[in-house]
């Protein structure tokens, strides 16, 4: 039974011809639903998701992902009553998701003294090396994912001369690939992450990144509606691009050791420190968690392991009210024989 291709039963009229044509090759080399009664089969299919197509594993991230989509797909089957309950298996049983680590590897941030070598040779590129050092200052010391820096928009600026600044950041452009999009665009607008729809989040920018933004808006001659990091060929900075820039900057900057190492590796390292700043120089979480666009326990969950410089104050405030009585301790007082003992107090 399960070796038969299902037939197609009925293909919507209102579907368009290029739909249509998916929908009956799909209906036709696909095995019926009724084969999810397999326990066998079902397993065939968790196998197939922990691995890629060359037999490697694949990592719980993707793991975890492919299971999730996977799983809503089965809860709309059994709302839809194709199947009588999800066959998939849950909790801590044979084929569930592995778990991801998402706190943030203490290794991968970066120090001031690496950040400004890496900035400095990164200006100095020719054409777009300007540009792309304001871009990397961004992320460093505003804190914002590249997909939302990438959107930035110079109205979207306050920069006073000689003072801290504010960025109101409101949209998101990550890259999701030509052919995920209605309209061919390597890139899609979202709103921001973990936000209501058409929600914004100021973010104070440090003075030395007024100064960065400005000098950049003068020198490109930046008007109030443009992209602060437009690519070279205008449009939307190209994650391709900024990745390989980055890459250049570690190889020609860091040390051998440090290089072959996680510290900086990927540009989102640039939002973990400038986080993991905040966090080390006693902003409240809170404040931490709105400037980010994180919830405080996606936050403390993610940068836990990073907070640092505070161990000495809090030991302090301890150590006090742990400290013992000097002296001998009290002794219980021992009853008179055939005496009842007077009841204990409780807590």
């Amino acid at each position: 039974m399960f070796d038969e291709y299902v037939v197609v039963e009925r293909v919507p009229s209102e579907a368009p011809p290029e739909a249509r044509t998916v929908l009956s090759w799909t209906a036709r080399n696909s095995l019926p639903m009724t084969a999810w009664e397999d326990t066998k089969r079902v397993d065939a299919v968790i196998h197939a998701l922990d691995t890629l197509l060359d037999g490697s594993p694949a990592t719980a991230g993707s793991i975890k992902r492919e299971q999730r989509i996977l799983n809503v797909a089965m809860k709309y089957a059994v709302r839809q009553k194709i199947l009588t309950a999800n066959p998939l298996p849950k909790g801590k049983e044979e084929g569930a998701a592995p778990k991801v680590a998402e706190a943030v590897d203490k290794r991968s941030l970066l120090n001031p003294g690496q950040v400004a070598r890496l900035l400095a040779w990164i200006a100095d590129r020719p054409r777009t090396g300007h540009r792309l050092h304001a871009f990397f200052a961004t992320l460093y010391y505003a804190g914002l994912r590249p997909e939302e820096a990438i959107a930035l928009r110079v109205s979207a600026a306050t920069l006073p001369a000689d003072s801290w600044g504010e960025l109101l950041v409101h949209t998101a452009e990550p890259e999701v690939g030509s052919q995920w999009t209605d309209d061919g665009r390597v890139h899609e607008t979202r709103d921001l992450k973990g936000r209501a729809e058409g929600d914004t989040r100021p973010v104070p920018a440090h003075p030395a990144l007024v100064a960065v933004l400005r000098d950049l808006i003068k020198r490109d001659g930046l008007q109030p509606g443009d992209l602060f990091f437009p690519g070279e060929k205008g449009g939307l900075l190209a994650g391709s691009v900024f990745r390989r820039a980055w890459n250049k900057a570690r190889k020609a900057v860091l040390p051998e050791h440090e290089y072959e190492s996680p510290v900086g590796k990927r540009v989102y390292d640039l939002r973990h420190t400038c986080l993991t700043t905040w966090l080390n120089n006693g902003i409240p979480p809170a404040q931490v968690a709105e400037w980010a666009g994180n919830s405080v326990p996606v936050l403390l969950a993610t940068y836990a392991r990073c907070i640092t410089g505070q161990l000495a104050e809090l030991q302090q405030r301890i150590e006090g009210p742990q400290r013992l009585p000097a002296g001998p301790a009290p002794s219980m007082p021992v009853p008179k024989p055939g005496s009842t003992p007077a009841p204990r107090r409780r807590a």
